[in-house]
């Protein structure tokens, strides 16, 4: 078993970790929901899409692609949120492949959403 000075060192270690990752404002954050219901709905070739054209465009200085679990909006699964410094996140909702392509294009690249795809668009009822 750890001291307590020894666990208060390792928590103050990765406070400072967490810290720098979360006060990093120059990136843009490209989130795919990976929860059971995500991936059964396609999202690990969306999210192994949006990694490779981010990689291949060499972007990965300014974007950063990752994964997290329940969204909780099952029903529009593949679901892909965009975090831009100082911009409203998007959501983009069932989500493809080929979709993801057009969001690196449109949205990543060129700075412009993609409303068609977004949750704003969706007839909700």
């Amino acid at each position: 078993m750890k001291t307590l000075a020894e666990l208060k060192a390792i928590r103050d270690r990765m406070q400072n970790q967490v810290g720098i990752r979360a006060e990093d404002h120059n990136h843009i954050r490209v989130v795919v929901g990976m929860a059971t219901c995500g991936i059964a709905a396609g999202a690990r070739p969306v999210l192994n899409t949006l990694a490779k054209e981010v990689q291949e465009r060499g972007l990965t200085d300014k974007v950063a692609v990752t994964q997290t679990g329940c969204i909780g909006l099952c029903q529009y699964e593949p679901i892909v949120e965009v975090m831009a410094p100082g911009q409203p996140k998007v959501t983009y909702i069932k989500m493809t492949p080929e979709k993801a392509v057009e969001v690196v294009n449109r949205h990543l690249v060129g700075g412009h959403v993609v409303d068609e795809y977004t949750l704003g668009a969706a007839d909700i009822k």
